[in-house]
């Protein structure tokens, strides 16, 4: 199933009940971006501006509020893929591929906390699959990306960068850098 369709399915269709779900995915995006792991229902519920209880009319458990916010993140990256600049295809794989290491680093509580649903994580591959794949083929047709390279393979050195321990940021850059060169035709 699309990840549009799992994040409607669980948004209510009443006005005010659905811009309260909007904050309270907002704020826990914003949240577990800032705190990780040790982020608490009520301080997303602050950050929200709605009761604890209305975060819980909207999530049941924090298990519910970190699969809907990491398949919100996840949307966000396919929806970049359709923003990069399209006239230089390997510059705008590249800037999509940051945007993905970004989202995998800073996001970690989100992924270890939805890694064994079954539902969730298979639709977010697949909507991450999808939008890359299109990004390494445009890419690969301009004569700009190994074609024995695919998608699978890129997410592999995404994985690999994002879960790496880094001095600073700028060696996570520099470690980027070269796994980017890498993907260039030869």
């Amino acid at each position: 199933m699309p990840i549009t369709d799992l994040l409607a399915q669980r948004r209510p269709h009443r006005a005010d009940a659905a811009r309260n779900f909007d904050a309270i995915l907002a704020a826990a995006r914003a949240a577990f971006g800032e705190l990780g792991a040790e982020t608490t229902l009520e301080e997303v519920a602050r950050r929200a501006g709605v009761g604890i209880g209305t975060l819980y009319r909207n999530f049941r458990t924090r298990e519910d509020l970190v699969e809907a916010t990491y398949l919100a993140e996840v949307q966000a990256v396919c929806d970049y893929a359709e923003e990069v600049d399209r006239s230089d295809p390997f510059a705008g794989l590249v800037s999509w591929l940051r945007r993905l290491v970004q989202l995998a680093n800073t996001k970690r509580v989100l992924v270890e906390g939805l890694a064994f649903n079954p539902t969730a994580f298979p639709a977010a591959r697949d909507a991450l699959y999808g939008a890359g794949g299109s990004l390494i083929s445009q890419a690969q047709r301009a004569g700009q990306v190994a074609t024995d390279l695919d998608i699978d393979d890129v997410m592999r050195f995404v994985i690999g960068v994002s879960l790496g321990i880094y001095r600073d940021e700028t060696q996570r850059e520099r470690v980027f850098q070269a796994a980017v060169k890498g993907l260039a035709a030869r």
